[in-house]
């Protein structure tokens, strides 16, 4: 009687250029099995990432020039708090000398 033994496959972790040419061929058209064979993936992760890249298409053309009143930084308010805490100290001090 032969015993297997599962001998564990390192794990490939695949570049994001890759990944990005592999879905970008995906959506050029063909089928899934020959582009998987092209650039050695599963057809189940060029479908994957095909997915992937038309579901984030839409995030590509967005306007980053111009930010909500909801997407104003944080870490920014919380200076300009500090930086107005500091003034205000210091004036008050000035008011309590003039006094």
């Amino acid at each position: 009687m032969r015993r297997f033994t599962a001998m564990a496959r390192k794990r490939v972790v695949r570049s994001k250029d890759v990944k990005a040419k592999v879905a970008l061929a995906a959506v050029a058209g063909g089928s899934p099995t020959q582009i998987a064979s092209r650039f050695g993936v599963h057809p189940t992760q060029v479908a994957t990432w095909k997915k992937r890249l038309l579901d984030g298409a839409s995030e590509l053309f967005a306007d980053q020039r111009r930010k909500s009143s909801e997407e104003v930084d944080e870490h920014e308010l919380f200076e300009q708090i500090g930086r107005l805490q500091m003034e205000l100290a210091w004036l008050k001090k000035k008011v309590a000398q003039v006094d």
